[in-house]
């Protein structure tokens, strides 16, 4: 029963994400309106033919901002996280592999960030930086680094005494390349399904960093700004906020299942359970 779980969480998650992924690339094409365009005459419109998710407060199609907010969100996710990645993965690669003193010293620092709840830290960068989507980039990408450090530390501190480790040694090979040719193609598994589940993560904190006023500033459109702001009418115009609500969850959902599919498929005791399962010819 394991391949089936596996297929359905990499299906369902995978099928989410392109969605999303289309929707913020193809929204503004299909919808024939602007973010910005306005009618006063029709604010707070549930959806109808013409307005696929009805308008907000000020009458402004919610399907043109959503897929503006989808392509800031996914946007600032992704390049935070690709950040992450290579900070964290180039640290513990470094840190695990030469070990003593230096790997003491980094890890103490790595304590320190971790030290801080992530949306406090973000908020203080952010606060020092100011607003905009490189500073909201920068900042996510400052509170994700530790996560593939440790992670990427322990792989190569198992690894680094390995046998395959020890003949490039003896061959001559260089402390770089042992690393990056020998090393880190072992510990890039657990650091894709960590980043996969990480654009999530991201997400929600891209969202409530918006909807605290400290995200991309207006008049572009975030799903935490438009969050935000539908929290003003909620109590007679639910939908507003409902509608940027949704929008972050599904998404969330989407990466979150893809992850954990993923996960589960490189897992190496999945693949076995797989391969023993398979109807034989």
């Amino acid at each position: 029963m394991k391949p089936l779980a596996v297929n359905l969480s990499l299906s369902i998650g995978g099928t989410i994400v392109i969605a999303v992924l289309l929707f913020a690339l193809f929204g503004t094409i299909v919808s024939g309106f602007e973010p910005d365009q306005m009618n006063m005459k029709n604010r707070f419109s549930l959806p109808t033919a013409e307005h696929w998710l009805g308008t907000d407060n000020f009458g402004r199609d919610l399907w043109t901002r959503m897929a503006v907010g989808a392509r800031v969100s996914l946007t600032i996710a992704l390049c935070s996280v690709a950040i992450a990645v290579v900070v964290g993965t180039t640290v513990g690669l470094v840190s695990g592999y030469i070990g003593g003193a230096f790997d003491l010293l980094v890890m103490r620092i790595v304590d320190i960030f971790l030290g801080f709840p992530p949306i406090v830290l973000a908020l203080a960068i952010v606060a020092a930086l100011g607003p905009g989507m490189l500073n909201l980039t920068l900042s996510l990408a400052a509170i994700f680094w530790t996560e593939y450090a440790r992670v990427v530390r322990s792989v190569t501190l198992a690894q680094r005494e390995a046998d395959y480790v020890t003949a490039a040694a003896a061959l001559g090979a260089g402390s770089a390349r042992i690393l990056f040719r020998e090393i880190l193609p072992n510990v890039i598994g657990p650091v894709i399904v960590l980043a996969t589940l990480g654009i999530g993560t991201a997400i929600i904190a891209e969202s409530g960093l918006s909807f605290l006023g400290f995200g991309v500033e207006p008049p572009t459109p975030t799903w935490g700004w438009t969050l935000s702001y539908g929290t003003r009418y909620l109590r007679a115009e639910p939908w507003l906020s409902t509608v940027a609500g949704l929008a972050i969850m599904i998404t969330v959902l989407g990466f979150n299942l893809f992850g954990d599919g993923l996960r589960d498929h490189l897992d190496p005791r999945g693949v076995a359970r797989r391969i023993k399962s398979a109807p034989r010819q």
